[in-house]
């Protein structure tokens, strides 16, 4: 009977946490479906043949407005890689699509605070200029050469239908005159969905996780890894071992917020949270694919970078928000359980559910059902286009059928 009722404790605090979150969700993958639907994939390609600052800045805008899930980021990398990108762009873009996205900074504000949202626009880009920094001193050029000649043989990890697909508008013509033509919406729908499930499974896990963890893990248990009663060990050791639960913890993209709201209720470091949450990109599933991708030498040498930058983002985080005390002095993350009640969070969740279900509506009716399950799929040959979300001008998968 007590097992019963930790359980139903950890669900209804992932439930709680779930409702809190929800309508920021949605709101967050609209948002980044319309700025992809607006960017082609072949511009990004384009754009990304040198490591330049100039180019590495465009790289990290280009990630921003792209898909949030992990896998599918780190898919798409490769994929820019085999069609010409430098593989300092990639990671570059790979680092931005994951941790400089506005849903994750969405989620972040309503779980944790604003503080840690800007935390994480500041500390992103700290983060990729030392990546650059890094590459452009120890990676070397026969280690680059055996990671491409090993990412042309398209080894297969996760997510490659998705990463594989140029869903954005066809139409020609500016921004505004293709965000008003008739395949607008379809196309946002298009990429709404599969944006949605290509993270749905981090999203549950992570909820699903910190719901456990909140209601099992007394904190007690974080206050002694974190050395909380230790002001200057928790700064030093923080951004060191968020990285760490992170690799441990198998959740990534959006899905580990819920959990970086947990480690700072048990008393993380500030620095620390945000060392956390850029580590989806190290976590045990993503090195195994990028074994895969670019061999094992190329993947020990990200492990050691990423890991080193996550963490120096980390303290520099922690020292420019505490000079400017911008570190929230309590440890208010909304992971306990609430009752649903009729308030602003109620409202909004049924508004955007109901844009949700407007655009799930589109996407099934446009025939967009068949490129679920391409999902998966195989990467192409890298001397051939991306698969094709959309054939020119009509808003469907090639072979489904377009209701209008």
């Amino acid at each position: 009977m007590r097992g019963l009722h930790a359980l139903g404790h950890a669900l209804a605090i992932s439930g709680s946490m779930t409702w809190e979150i929800l309508w920021a969700l949605i709101l967050g993958f609209a948002l980044s479906a319309v700025v992809q639907a607006l960017v082609r994939r072949s511009t990004i390609i384009a754009l990304l043949g040198d490591d330049r600052p100039r180019t590495l800045a465009l790289a990290a805008g280009f990630g921003a407005a792209s898909s949030s899930c992990s896998y599918a980021a780190v898919a798409l990398a490769r994929s820019l890689l085999r069609k010409g990108a430098s593989f300092t762009a990639a990671m570059v873009f790979e680092i931005a699509s994951t941790n400089l996205v506005v849903e994750l900074g969405i989620i972040l504000a309503l779980l944790i605070g604003w503080q840690f949202t800007l935390a994480e626009f500041v500390g992103g880009p700290i983060m990729i200029v030392l990546v650059a920094v890094l590459f452009r001193l120890l990676l070397r050029q026969r280690l680059v050469d055996a990671a491409s000649a090993q990412a042309a043989r398209g080894q297969p990890g996760s997510m490659e239908g998705h990463a594989a697909m140029d869903m954005s508008i066809a139409a020609q013509g500016n921004l505004w005159q293709r965000l008003r033509s008739r395949q607008a919406f379809t196309s946002v729908a298009h990429i709404f969905v599969m944006e949605w499930a290509a993270v749905i499974r981090d999203i549950a896990a992570g909820l699903l996780i910190a719901g456990a963890v909140a209601a099992w893990v007394p904190n007690s248990f974080w206050g002694r890894l974190f050395f909380s009663g230790h002001p200057l060990a928790s700064k030093l050791w923080g951004p060191l071992i968020g990285p760490v639960v992170s690799l441990l913890s198998f959740v990534c993209s959006v899905g580990n917020v819920p959990l970086a709201g947990v480690l700072w209720n048990g008393g993380i470091s500030f620095g620390g949270v945000v060392a956390f949450i850029f580590a989806d990109l190290i976590i045990v599933p993503i090195l195994v694919i990028y074994r895969k991708y670019y061999g094992i030498k190329m993947t020990l040498f990200i492990l050691a970078t990423f890991y080193a930058t996550m963490a120096a983002a980390g303290y520099l985080v922690e020292l420019i928000f505490g000079g400017l005390g911008l570190i929230p002095a309590a440890r208010h993350a909304k992971v306990l359980q609430a009752p649903v009640q009729w308030d602003y969070t109620t409202v909004l969740n049924i508004i955007f559910l109901l844009v949700a279900a407007a655009l799930c509506y589109r996407f099934v009716r446009s025939g967009g059902m068949p490129m679920l399950r391409m999902m998966g799929g195989s990467p192409p040959p890298a001397d051939r286009d991306e698969l094709h979300g959309h054939q020119a001008g009509t808003g469907h998968p090639p072979g489904a059928g377009q209701r209008h």
